[in-house]
């Protein structure tokens, strides 16, 4: 039965009722049995090492929150802004992310690549005229360089397929991998590990052919025509002996040797692959502990401050640089990663310490609230660098009049 609108508007959360509305009225666009927006790694770093690696280093990335944000006149986080941008980067990027998984693409497109453009794709205003609000944001990959500009392969929601558009740079955040010397470089150590990746697998695949690459050494000298007839009549009959034998059997005459070539795979190779994958590790600081989850916390504060820390920085600082006129950033706005240092601490353990740091006249109660990410306190004791357990001294000119011995006041001039 055809729906008319107005039944259409009283089921309007029935999705299969408005499905068929969809099916008979409205060209859909292209059809996909996969995500077409997602990035497609490039030759060889599907590999399982190398996926593991960027897929915990993105997605540890991802769980810190990117905001954009205010700044008090101390240049101190004060409040976080209320704006599209941040709506991009806390909450939907895009038709199809979140704002976490955008940033998730963002890194995982930057570590296959070497660099990454964020790329605003819906705007209030044209770029190049200066202030602009950010509606909608995609990831870019480069594919031209010019002295001003750069070519992407962007996805374009509207049309359901990437496409190729030329930006100017100042529009266009570029982030380049902090780690691009050890994992994008031709002669890199993931370059080099690849490499290697790529030979275990052709011997795997040739090891898993069911050819058994073997030397027949024949009773007889081939010379003539007749002799090579014999032997290829002598070749094909021991092939058909193993392809039909249940257990790959086949008998050859006494006056035969049979040699197989097949070796198995070559030590050297895995251990070079070995030496490699600790390389690597070592230079991104990363170990298997961070990878399978047994990491203890000193092990994970180090790869947070040598892995994921200069990778925020970089898109953080891309972002400001290019999404954030002069005249936004004179007003004290920012955009800022909130690495929250206690993460890892259990609640009753992050009291104590911020109380050993108040206390032992470490740190301010203002400068605590920033490091995990909380609005500083307008108590303007928050900002005095004391002991709070201890009263505040008294000015000279306030102390009470001292008493002598008998409980009188002795003032000044009796001496």
């Amino acid at each position: 039965m055809e729906m008319t609108f107005g039944s259409r508007l009283k089921h309007a959360w029935n999705a299969f009722l408005g499905n068929e509305f969809f099916n008979y009225r409205y060209s859909l666009g292209p059809s996909y049995s996969y995500r077409p927006d997602r990035p497609i790694f490039s030759r060889g770093n599907e590999r399982s090492i190398i996926t593991s690696v960027y897929n915990r280093i993105a997605l540890d990335a991802a769980s810190i929150a990117i905001q954009h944000a205010r700044l008090d006149d101390d240049g101190r986080f004060e409040d976080v802004i209320d704006s599209s941008l941040n709506n991009c980067l806390s909450l939907e990027a895009n038709l199809d992310q979140t704002g976490r998984a955008f940033i998730q693409d963002v890194v995982m497109s930057m570590l296959d690549e070497g660099c990454v453009a964020i790329v605003p794709t819906d705007t209030d205003l044209d770029p190049e005229t200066g202030s602009f609000k950010i509606e909608k944001m995609r990831t870019g990959k480069i594919v031209e360089w010019y002295p001003k500009h750069v070519r992407l392969r962007v996805y374009n929601e509207n049309r359901g397929e990437k496409q190729d558009i030329t930006l100017p740079k100042s529009t266009v955040a570029i982030v380049e991998n902090p780690f691009f010397a050890v994992m994008n470089e031709p002669n890199s150590t993931m370059q080099r590990l690849i490499r290697k990746l790529n030979i275990l697998d052709a011997i795997d695949e040739q090891s898993g052919s069911g050819k058994l690459n073997l030397i027949i050494q024949l009773p007889y000298v081939i010379k003539t025509e007749a002799r090579r007839q014999q032997a290829e009549k002598r070749r094909k009959d021991i092939e058909e002996q193993l392809a039909g034998s249940k257990y790959g059997v086949a008998y050859t005459d006494g006056t035969e040797h049979v040699v197989q070539l097949n070796r198995p795979i070559d030590n050297n190779l895995m251990s070079q692959i070995e030496y490699l994958t600790s390389m690597l590790y070592s230079q991104l600081g990363i170990t298997q502990g961070i990878l399978d989850g047994t990491a203890d916390d000193r092990t994970k504060l180090n790869y947070d401050n040598r892995t994921i820390e200069p990778i925020l920085s970089a898109i953080v600082d891309e972002m400001k640089r290019k999404f954030l006129t002069k005249t936004a950033r004179s007003q004290k706005q920012s955009i800022l990663f909130f690495r929250d240092p206690f993460r890892l601490v259990p609640i009753n353990d992050i009291a104590e310490i911020a109380d050993k740091m108040t206390r032992n006249e470490i740190m301010t109660s203002n400068e605590i609230r920033q490091k995990i990410g909380m609005k500083p306190s307008k108590d303007p004791k928050a900002d005095e660098l004391r002991n709070s357990n201890l009263s505040a001294p008294k000015e000279e000119g306030n102390q009470p009049p001292s008493t002598s011995e008998g409980g009188k006041v002795q003032n000044e001039s009796e001496v």
